[in-house]
């Protein structure tokens, strides 16, 4: 029988994975009261904001004890790969510390609730180097930047959790795109800037990072239709289940951009940006998602292309506005 929760916890609720999140909890769990963890007070779509600063573990007691969740999910990182290599020390506190904190307050306060988190396929980093497949579950974890290196460890440190009754499903998922994104990702990057010259408030000139590098993408409803449908299945997993989520295929990023660049009416030079270059870099990722399809029957349902429709779309109604 479906697990049907009747409060979900959901950190991080306002980000651009968490406003779409919501939404598909909404559809699939219709009778449930929606708890957004936050550090603001205002969050569309949920039935109730309690406050949470990931840099104050010492909280994550007491929001776990007002929230009575019978389900959590974790989405709350720093999770922009620029940021982690600019401050890796604050990225590491928020990720690391502030997850172990909320997991311990689960297992004293809501020990019988489903604690998912949202990991990365970041974490295979270098192993992805190493490898031509797709990479299932069982690939080493060799993460390549400290945003990767903290969820990693989160990663192992949930693991053993769950030896001591901690519910928690581990998801890896692959990158992902979509409407609301922010600017520090490729995808909405790209986007972004072909929205502001076709506003004429950029030169015609983009301003890119390394093109010839392939990467597993998805589209991010795809993303939150996999967090829901291994909440809605949580009673018949394995505490520290592990899942990819992924397509199984790789976009060159260079192709992407000539791709939003083909829908735009603009003449624009493209220029590499030695700021935009990571320090570590891997050329391929591809994930294996074979676990999630065969144990619950997902796949992606949405193409490519309307995902490129959907992330321009809105950076040219955001630019319209003055964002």
């Amino acid at each position: 029988m479906a697990f049907v929760p009747r409060r979900i916890l959901v950190t991080g609720a306002s980000g651009f994975v968490g406003q779409h999140l919501l939404r598909q909890l909404r559809r699939d769990f219709p009778g449930a009261m929606l708890v957004a963890a936050e550090r603001g007070t205002d969050c569309p779509g949920a039935d109730q904001v309690l406050p949470m600063d990931l840099e104050r573990p010492e909280a994550m007691d007491a929001l776990v004890r007002n929230a009575a969740p019978d389900a959590i999910l974790h989405l709350a990182a720093q999770a922009a790969v620029g940021e982690a290599f600019a401050n890796p020390g604050r990225t590491w506190r928020l990720n690391l510390l502030g997850t172990l904190a909320l997991a311990d307050a689960a297992l004293a306060h809501a020990p019988a609730a489903p604690f998912l988190f949202a990991s990365s396929a970041e974490v295979y980093g270098l192993t992805f180097r190493d490898r031509e497949a797709p990479l299932d579950e069982d690939a080493p974890m060799r993460p390549a930047n400290p945003y990767a290196a903290s969820k990693a460890a989160c990663d192992i440190a949930l693991g053993e959790m769950a030896l001591r009754g901690l519910r928690v499903l581990r998801l890896r998922p692959s990158n992902h795109a979509g409407a609301g994104q922010g600017e520090g990702f490729v995808v909405s990057a790209f986007a972004r800037q072909v929205a502001l010259i076709e506003a004429g408030r950029q030169e015609p000139v983009m301003r890119v990072g390394a093109l010839d590098r392939w990467r597993d993408f998805l589209d991010v409803s795809d993303v939150c239709a996999a967090y829901s449908l291994v909440l809605r299945e949580s009673d018949r997993l394995e505490a520290g289940a592990v899942f990819n989520i992924a397509s199984g295929e790789a976009q060159r990023i260079g192709d992407v951009l000539q791709a939003l660049l083909d829908r735009s009416g603009a003449s624009v030079t493209v220029r590499e940006d030695a700021a935009r270059l990571r320090p570590t870099d891997v050329p391929r990722t591809v994930g294996n998602a074979r676990r999630l399809r065969d144990t619950l029957g997902w796949a992606p349902r949405i193409g490519w292309d309307a995902t490129l429709d959907a992330v321009l779309a809105d950076w040219r109604q955001r630019v319209a506005a003055g964002a």
